[in-house]
């Protein structure tokens, strides 16, 4: 059994791959790592995994704003990611954690952000199934 129904599926793996991209594009000399382990750790991600409708069906752009409100969070300076890696770590973490059927804080711990940035380059030609259970074989 999934996390929530696959119904969600697509509008939340595009919807978090676009606010991690969002994060990155819009704040260039901000932490995206710190943003991507403290989001996916927050009662936000916990409420999508829980198939709350109203957060699950939120824009990258909506839910950013309810993110930063309801985790009263504030970016940290740094470097951000660049190209389309923020993109697929989003939809990277979205489909593994509905395909395992794990809360998001413990996707993240079970494959942290920079194994996956390593991983990137080899994975993120792969069909995102393929690539989630590939790493999912190995975790």
């Amino acid at each position: 059994m999934q996390a929530y129904a696959k119904d969600y599926l697509n509008d939340v793996v595009e919807n978090q791959g676009k606010l991690f991209d969002f994060v990155a594009q819009t704040y260039p000399d901000k932490d995206t790592k710190d943003f991507i382990q403290t989001y996916m750790l927050s009662k936000t991600r916990k409420s999508i995994d829980e198939a709350k409708a109203y957060v699950n069906t939120m824009d990258a752009r909506t839910l950013w704003d309810y993110f930063t409100e309801t985790e009263n969070y504030t970016l940290k300076s740094g470097k951000a990611m660049e190209g389309f890696m923020p993109d697929w770590l989003g939809e990277f973490y979205a489909y593994y954690q509905w395909y395992f059927n794990m809360p998001s804080a413990e996707v993240v711990k079970k494959v942290s952000i920079d194994f996956l940035m390593k991983a990137y380059y080899g994975l993120h030609d792969l069909d995102l199934d393929l690539a989630v259970k590939k790493v999912g074989e190995t975790k």
